[in-house]
């Protein structure tokens, strides 16, 4: 029997590759089981986690492995860094810090599970855990600086829902569809906004949570959420710049030009950054569980769970390239990194890919 073209993921079709790809290197650094894990980047090397503690630095040139450590508990969530810092989510919400040649410096308690990698920005480390609390620990101590505490919805879908740093400030996507401007400083709120309102009659319908990172681009920080709208707001201020209707699962990549989104179905379109006006769609990927997308030079990149690397022109949504991987799930937010783009598998390869 055939699989019904409603449910069955979009076969990939043939084209014409007009960006030049290949595969620079790939290195194993373990599975990643149920989590999302993206690798930091630091100088010139890449820092990757997997789910059963390890952490592996790779010199991002030539895909050396530089050393290769493991936490005392399976991780959720990572990584975070800074030039002296590496931190992961461990199970049960335990912090694990390391410094830059992989011992261990100190470890924390959060409240309670982290699913979104940890940040590292202006002395403290940042995690957002599923109770919908923010908490700063000092980068040299682990000290607990502060708690923001926000209230949860009665259904969350659990996503990973990241922070994006700029300057003194974070902003932090929330469940139930909020988006937070925080002084990195304190912990003191400085604006909280519905990036979406939710609308339906049950529980399940009315879930907006937020997806992925908040994205920033020039004084405008963008989101997107499941079964809610994808949309610009005043860095300064919060005020709404624009939104769209849209649903998706996965976080936004930003350029200095276009927003990207992938939905629910796997569609990807691209609004201009400035008004918000749809420039293209793309919906030849549909039920391939795409990934957050990535703006990469002249493309916007994303992954699918099949393996597959996706890049496609960012001005009008064309393919230009395909790039396979071990065929696992791409669970990372693909990456740049210089002139590379870097991916991290379900099965655990962290793959390098350049632009000849």
């Amino acid at each position: 029997s055939k699989p019904d073209p409603k449910t069955a993921p979009a076969e990939l079709q043939s084209f014409t590759s007009s960006l030049a790809v290949k595969n620079a290197w790939s290195v194993n650094v373990g599975s990643t089981g149920e989590f999302h894990f993206t690798p930091a980047v630091v100088g010139d090397a890449l820092l990757a986690a997997s789910a059963d503690g390890s952490i592996v630095k790779i010199n991002v040139n030539n895909g050396q492995v530089i050393w290769r450590t493991k936490a005392d508990k399976g991780l959720t969530a990572g990584v975070g860094a800074n030039d002296k810092l590496l931190v992961v989510g461990g199970q049960k919400g335990v912090l694990f810090a390391f410094d830059q040649q992989g011992k261990a410096r100190w470890k924390a308690q959060a409240s309670s599970e982290i699913l979104a990698a940890p940040v590292v920005a202006n002395n403290v480390v940042l995690v957002h855990t599923i109770d919908n609390r923010i908490a700063a620990f000092d980068v040299e101590s682990g000290a607990n600086k502060w708690t923001l505490e926000r209230p949860l919805p009665i259904l969350t879908l659990r996503v990973a829902t990241g922070i994006a740093i700029k300057d003194q400030f974070a902003f932090v996507s929330t469940p139930g569809g909020k988006l937070l401007s925080i002084a990195l400083q304190n912990g003191g709120l400085r604006w909280e906004v519905s990036a979406a309102e939710p609308k339906g009659a049950t529980e399940l319908d009315r879930v907006v949570d937020m997806s992925g990172a908040p994205a920033l681009a020039g004084n405008n920080v963008c989101a997107v959420t499941y079964q809610g709208r994808v949309g610009c707001f005043d860095m300064a201020n919060g005020s709404n710049r624009w939104n769209k209707d849209i649903s998706s699962e996965v976080g936004i990549g930003v350029d200095e030009r276009f927003v990207f989104a992938a939905d629910n179905q796997g569609a990807v379109s691209a609004f201009a950054l400035a008004g918000g006006a749809n420039v293209w769609r793309n919906d030849k990927l549909t039920r391939r569980d795409l990934s957050t997308p990535t703006s990469f030079g002249r493309a916007v990149v994303v992954g699918d769970r099949f393996g597959f690397v996706h890049f496609m022109s960012r001005e009008d949504g064309m393919f230009v390239a395909r790039m396979p991987t071990d065929g696992s799930k791409i669970v990372s937010t693909p990456l740049v990194v210089g002139n590379k783009l870097v991916v991290q598998t379900k099965a655990g390869s962290v793959v390098a890919f350049a632009t000849e």
